[in-house]
């Protein structure tokens, strides 16, 4: 039955159209067959529609492609920005632990320095 559908959905779709009187054409931007023109007065005017229609295109994807650079190097700033926090943190951490390190190591030697002068 899919084609019993398809094929009311055509119907429906001609009266619609013939029921509108009119019908116009869809000027719809896009690379035309410039070749199919007979004279050279449409055939430049097809060429020239397309080297519109592709600088638009390059001008649209130039500012895309630029603020997804943008926002990659800002995001690159940003987790530059993080990981020289982070060294800083590890730095911090490592200059304690070894400063806890030497702390112990002395309060063992203390002891040990006291019990010589005792014995």
């Amino acid at each position: 039955m899919p084609g019993r559908n398809a094929s009311l959905c055509v119907a429906i779709l001609l009266f619609v159209t013939m029921s509108t009187g009119r019908v116009r054409a869809q000027d719809v931007p896009g690379i035309e067959i410039c070749t199919v023109e007979k004279t050279w007065e449409r055939r430049t005017s097809c060429l020239q529609s397309n080297v519109d229609f592709l600088q638009k295109t390059m001008t649209k994807l130039t500012l895309d492609h630029q603020q997804k650079i943008d926002a990659a190097n800002r995001q690159i700033e940003a987790l530059k920005a993080t990981v020289a926090g982070l060294q800083k943190t590890l730095g911090d951490l490592q200059s304690a632990q070894t400063k806890t390190a030497e702390d112990l190591k002395k309060k063992q030697d203390a002891p040990a320095a006291k019990d010589a002068k005792d014995k």
